[in-house]
Order: C-alpha cells, then sequence, then structure tokens
C-alpha cells in the first residue's frame, strides 16, 4: 500500500495559476496509477485528472487545456499545474493511487482509487 500528502493549495484570483504536488511513499509508488480529484462544497468529488504508470494521460474536459499532470518518478511526486483558473475551479484536491493500471473509462472515478491523501484546499476568488 502507498501513503499519500499533498500541499500547493492556496487562494489566487481568476486568471492566476498554481501547483500541487502530492509526495507518494509505501510499496513501489511508481508501480501504481494516480490521479487528482476535487470536492466544491455541497457537490460530489470529481474526477481532473489522471496518469497510468506508462504515462498516459486523461483529462477532465472541464480542465483540459488548462491543467497539466505530471508525475517525478524518482521522486516519488505527483504533480497538477493549474493555469488560468476560475472560480468552479475552488475546491479541495486530492491526489488518489491504485496498485497497477485501470481501463481508460476507470481512471477519472472515485471508486476506481482505494488510496486517498488528505486534500489541499483551493479557492480561486477576485
Amino acid at each position: 500500500q502507498v501513503q499519500l500528502v499533498e500541499s500547493g493549495g492556496d487562494s489566487v484570483q481568476p486568471g492566476g495559476s498554481l501547483g500541487l504536488s502530492c509526495i507518494v511513499s509505501g510499496d513501489r509508488p511508481n508501480g501504481y496509477a494516480k490521479a487528482w480529484f476535487r470536492q466544491a462544497p455541497g457537490k460530489e468529488r470529481e474526477g481532473v485528472a489522471s496518469i497510468s504508470t506508462a504515462g498516459s494521460l486523461d483529462y477532465d474536459r472541464s480542465v483540459s487545456g488548462r491543467f497539466t499532470i505530471s508525475q517525478d518518478n524518482a521522486k516519488n511526486t505527483l504533480y497538477l499545474q493549474m493555469n488560468n483558473l476560475k472560480p468552479e475551479d475552488t475546491g479541495l484536491y486530492y491526489c488518489a493511487a491504485v496498485s497497477g493500471n485501470l481501463w481508460t473509462w476507470e481512471r477519472l472515478r472515485t471508486s476506481s482509487y482505494p488510496y486517498w491523501g488528505q486534500g489541499t484546499q483551493v479557492t480561486v476568488s477576485s
């Protein structure tokens, strides 16, 4: 199993940028597919972006072209670079992991991931 710790959340103005990090520790972190999710107040948690062990990327269409997911296997760290932020991007952002890889249709589903971090808050407001 693995443990995940997010960092980098902050308050930014619309149109701004922010980078999140997630340190993954435990049993062979590089053998896990990973993803970022977010949860706005009063809403369900939703998938934002995912990355497979081979580096295949998937994005929710609401962030495609603005957010970039990446990972540094040497540092066991997952990243989410967020540009052109909008108020609707506000929420608690979580990183998640699952051993092995997932079918494409599973990659942004919360039920696909058994390991989760505690979350980091992102607020986009003027």
